[in-house]
């Protein structure tokens, strides 16, 4: 099993190209992560396939149009929090990704040529909470790293079955999961990257989050700073070049 790398060698990981489908994944998935690899001087890219537009349960009070350039701005505050000045959105719309395979692919593809990274983060299979642009963007960036003969090391954002049994009651009770299905947690041991924030970096991570607070503050008031906090303090990678390999009974992203 190859060894995972500690949060003060992160830069085993090289340049890191980190695609997600909205505004708040990459800052709630890899927010720590990438602001660890900024301060080490690397280079991180962050691409983002949607501009969020439909992420509200009131779209009179927040039309498509007006989020849209919201959330942008949102993005780019939290980006700066994290160090990271390379912020690329396509643009497709919110909601229908899985409409857009074709070019979402060849979008994938081209970053991939273009920012040639030594690292990829991205969704695994489960998306994190089941979206279904989530999972298209799972797909897209897997068939995009395959076609291209899996240039770089390719990791999954997972959740590991520690931090399930802590904090899976609260996701519940607030309706974190799109679908009927349920994340099936890591072990530790089987993680490729392990980060456990706390001190300067979690303060930085939970401000960045902030600044997106069309996305965050409702639950912010909900579990409270604390809680929220805590919730946020770990991020944890599979490799996809084993998880690939792994049975789909034996737990397979």
């Amino acid at each position: 099993m190859q060894q995972r790398p500690p949060l003060d060698d992160v830069g085993q990981l090289g340049s890191i190209l980190s695609i997600w489908a909205h505004p708040d994944d990459e800052t709630y998935l890899a927010g720590g992560l990438m602001a660890a690899a900024r301060d080490r001087g690397q280079r991180v890219v962050c691409a983002t396939a949607t501009a969020g537009e439909r992420g509200t349960p009131d779209p009179v009070a927040w039309p498509p149009e007006r989020l849209s350039r919201i959330r942008r701005w949102e993005a780019a505050a939290a980006l700066a929090v994290l160090g990271v000045g390379e912020h690329h959105i396509l643009g497709l719309p919110d909601g229908a990704l899985a409409d857009h395979r074709a070019e979402g692919v060849a979008w994938v593809e081209q970053l991939i040529i273009d920012v040639a990274p030594d690292t990829i983060l991205t969704f695994g299979a489960d998306g994190a909470t089941f979206h279904p642009d989530h999972v298209a963007l799972h797909h897209w960036v897997t068939d995009a790293w395959e076609r291209l003969g899996r240039p770089a090391r390719l990791l999954y954002a997972a959740v590991t079955d520690e931090h399930l049994a802590r904090f899976g009651r609260g996701y519940e009770q607030v309706g974190v999961y799109m679908t009927d299905d349920r994340p099936t947690g890591v072990v530790c041991d089987d993680l490729a990257v392990h980060v456990r924030l706390d001190g300067p970096l979690l303060d930085r991570k939970v401000t960045a989050l902030r600044t997106m607070a069309t996305q965050t503050g409702d639950l912010l008031c909900a579990v409270g700073l604390p809680a929220y906090t805590a919730q946020i303090a770990e991020e944890a990678f599979i490799d996809a070049e084993a998880d690939l390999t792994r049975p789909a009974g034996l737990g397979r992203h």
